[in-house]
């Protein structure tokens, strides 16, 4: 753990509690990735310009005057405003960095180096840091191309795959290789540590948006390396797997994904249509797959007859995977039916705020949620106090 404790958070330990993390990233990747480790015990030092992160002035939505999307990405975390251009405000950048356990930044690669900040610089004071850089496309050839989600999803081939056969490319309704790319980097961090557990060793961790996106493509990307097919989009359907898509009901389209022979034939049993899976042409996936086109209306035929909630609940019933399509309220209202409680509360009276609970569950360590995303500059004071005294001064 580092040297100096940055000043006590109140509220209970996580895995990660004394770990310093000094957050020099901003928008999405970096931001979320560090929230994670906030979520598990870290102290996360938000470094921000004067002006704030981008993402304080991205409306609508707002919640009292605040962009929710930045409110989404930056729990747990203290917030100081340093302009790296001043001199003042540099030292104190680099003493924080020096004092860290983890430095992460998404500048664009060769950003930091005139303030002292980047990984050269930073491991001669502090040679066990692990040191975390977020990049559009690395920090070889494409260092220079500016790296954003949307930039991403259509250079990889994302956008190629999502929209209707013969229709235009559609982005993905999120910036879904920034989130990618934040779990990757927090992957690699906690990588790094344990590396640094065994052996005192710190290291540079690099994580760029194009191979999260490569990864992140799985079975079209295989499709691509391995069998030599480049995908194209298919709408809603599935390359390899029938029924796997949304298929009409009496009211509303409901997702249908029997992705293996016992999941069909229980399908075709709550239809009413037993026989389906003893017909040679429907037997296997793969012959499903071939025959989408006769199997789709053999199917529909049924699924008119009620409501998609209605099959929702018989299907699951019977063990087969489906699903109504919500809103996102709707999907909110799922997981609180299935006892999930995806919303927590951070800070409390006026300063409270609902959020997304943390995505994995401990059962001896649990995630912790202790401050809300931060002001700008909020825990400037107390931070710059610490940063300017002696590092073995170990008062709060």
């Amino acid at each position: 753990m580092s040297e100096s404790t940055a000043p006590a958070r109140p509220g209970p330990a996580g895995p990660l509690s004394g770990l310093l993390v000094a957050d020099f990233s901003r928008i999405l990747a970096g931001p979320y990735a560090t929230m994670l480790l906030a979520d598990l015990g870290a102290d996360v030092v938000k470094v921000e310009g004067p002006h704030g992160d981008d993402t304080r002035s991205w409306t609508p939505p707002v919640r009292d005057g605040v962009s929710t999307y930045y409110l989404g990405i930056n729990r747990g975390k203290r917030s100081v405003a340093l302009d790296l251009r001043d001199e003042a405000d540099r030292e104190a950048a680099r003493e924080l960095a020096r004092r860290a356990d983890v430095v992460i930044e998404n500048f664009r690669p060769g950003g930091l180096v005139k303030y002292g900040l980047d990984y050269a610089s930073v491991r001669t004071g502090n040679p066990a840091v692990v040191y975390a850089s977020i990049s559009g496309f690395g920090s070889g050839a494409g260092r220079d191309v500016p790296g954003y989600d949307l930039m991403v999803q259509a250079v990889s081939g994302l956008m190629s795959l999502t929209g209707e056969p013969g229709g235009p490319p559609y982005r993905a309704g999120i910036s879904v290789f920034d989130v990618m790319a934040g779990n990757h980097a927090a992957i690699g961090i906690l990588a790094a540590l344990r590396h640094r557990d065994a052996s005192g060793e710190g290291q540079h961790v690099e994580v760029n948006l194009l191979s999260s996106a490569l990864t992140g493509l799985v079975n079209h990307s295989s499709a691509y390396v391995a069998g030599g097919e480049v995908p194209y989009r298919m709408g809603n359907a599935h390359p390899s797997v029938f029924p796997y898509e949304p298929l009409p009901t009496a009211d509303n389209d409901l997702i249908v994904a029997a992705a293996n022979d016992g999941q069909f034939r229980k399908l075709c049993e709550v239809l009413g249509i037993p026989r389906i899976p003893d017909d040679p042409r429907f037997a296997r996936n793969a012959d499903r797959t071939a025959n989408r086109e006769e199997l789709r209306p053999l199917l529909v035929e049924q699924l008119v007859k009620r409501g998609a909630n209605e099959w929702f609940e018989l299907l699951v019933e019977a063990g087969v995977p489906s699903g109504p399509i919500n809103t996102i309220d709707g999907g909110f209202a799922m997981a609180e039916r299935f006892g999930l409680d995806p919303v927590v509360t951070v800070g409390e009276g006026e300063r409270a705020v609902p959020t997304t609970r943390h995505p994995v569950t401990f059962s001896a360590t649990p995630a912790v949620y202790r401050l809300p995303p931060p002001g700008l500059d909020e825990h400037g004071a107390e931070l710059r106090a610490w940063l300017a005294r002696d590092p073995e001064d170990t008062r709060d």
